[in-house]
């Protein structure tokens, strides 16, 4: 159910954010969080197809991907909704769907044929008892390792890491070399990242299955497991600390310019290391996988579009959908997020080196795995990443951190 009481009080800010309709207008207020210098630009591709494609697009970026949400959830609730709202690729909108509350978008989907170019993953996401609720726009793969050139000569590192214990001794090496050796973001979300990453590389695709999708209580209470929290409480002892509070763009600045050596963090960081005139390969490298069997830890950007009877709406919801999706807008717009096209027939060719790379992988199914919230519910990856942001931040015993973690999960 809308956890309506939570949000009402947003719905005064909301409301400032209404939009006139003109009369033969097909106008579309669209709410995103997309407010980083990169993101910016990307989104704008975006908003100028749809203008080209005839469209009236009216831009609402709000700061933060929650905050954002709960705008769109409040206005959606009170009667006042855009005509599409930003939502990851994951349960974050099933509420909505199951309340009634969102148009379903089928006929373009149908007639663009979604389901012959779109990954099953993302499909089983967006199609809820056969209606299409979501326009997807891209893939993000979470957990990339991405490393400053110029640290790693600097400390002496000649070879990527290919395995856990070849990453520590990278980072035992950045910080000999007095380099950050881990540029992060102290924020919940940051730090559930690197469990992911943690749990994927060294876990394996089957461990990080049986713990994240099945939620197995005998895995999450294994020593097998227990190496993982450990591992990933290991990486805490290389942030600095001005770590805490620390957005993700600030900590991709550090390798951007050299007081980082890496960063564990989704392809969208692409755009900022590309608005600071970067190139991968040149100056940053862009690791997917500590080995070749890694989970290809997909998540990313969907649109829903609030139910609304206004015919004018509803067609600005279907430009919007179509318009999102064409590939030529799949391309400009992934170029500059760092993403890559959700489509899988599209031409990558002129994209950069970790893109190309992202959608290699993505050809090999058995390596496509959902992130945490593909699987888990809010109030189940709220209460794991509560359990992971403590056991980060304090002196918690892994043996508590595990049972808390189980008790998290627990079915």
């Amino acid at each position: 159910m809308i956890k309506v009481n939570k949000l009402v009080p947003l719905l005064v800010l909301a409301c400032s954010a209404a939009v006139p309709t003109g009369a033969a207008e097909v106008r579309a207020e669209v709410m995103h969080w997309w407010t980083s210098s990169s993101e910016s630009a990307a989104v704008r591709k975006i908003a100028d197809a749809y203008r080209a494609a005839g469209g009236v697009w009216v831009d609402t970026g709000i700061a933060g991907a929650d905050q954002a949400r709960a705008i769109a959830i409040n206005r959606i609730v009170g009667g006042n909704p855009p005509a599409a709202a930003q939502f990851n690729t994951t349960k974050q909108f099933l509420d909505l769907v199951e309340e009634g509350m969102l148009n379903n978008v089928d006929d373009v989907a149908l007639s663009e044929g979604w389901d012959k170019v779109l990954p099953e993953a993302v499909l089983n996401v967006i199609k809820v008892k056969g209606h299409y609720y979501a326009v997807p726009i891209n893939i993000h793969m979470q957990t990339w390792f991405w490393y400053s050139k110029a640290a790693f000569k600097k400390a002496g590192i000649v070879k990527e890491p290919a395995s856990v214990d070849e990453l520590f001794a990278a980072l035992d090496k950045l910080k000999a070399a007095g380099i950050v050796p881990l540029a992060h973001g102290g924020q919940a979300w940051q730090e559930t990242i690197i469990f992911q990453a943690m749990l994927a590389n060294l876990g394996g695709k089957e461990m990080y299955l049986s713990v994240i999708r099945d939620r197995d209580q005998r895995v999450i209470n294994s020593d097998a497991f227990k190496k993982v929290l450990l591992a990933f409480k290991r990486m805490q002892s290389y942030v600095d600390a001005g770590s805490p509070g620390r957005n993700w763009n600030d900590a991709t600045a550090m390798l951007i310019s050299g007081k980082g050596g890496m960063q564990i963090m989704g392809d969208w960081v692409k755009g900022e290391f590309s608005a600071a005139r970067q190139t991968p390969g040149k100056d940053f490298g862009c690791i997917p996988g500590l080995n070749p069997a890694s989970p290809y830890l997909i998540q990313g950007d969907a649109f829903v579009f609030p139910k609304t009877s206004n015919a004018q709406t509803v067609s600005a919801q279907k430009l919007l959908a179509k318009v999102m999706l064409a590939p030529a807008t799949q391309i400009e717009f992934n170029k500059l997020k760092g993403s890559i096209p959700i489509r899988a027939d599209v031409d990558t060719s002129g994209m950069d080196i970790c893109a190309q790379a992202g959608m290699a992988i993505m050809k090999d199914k058995s390596r496509q795995v959902g992130i945490s919230e593909v699987f888990l519910t809010p109030d189940q990856n709220g209460a794991m990443q509560d359990v992971l942001t403590a056991y980060w931040n304090t002196r918690m015993p892994v043996e508590k951190a595990q049972k808390s973690f189980a008790a998290a999960l627990r079915n």
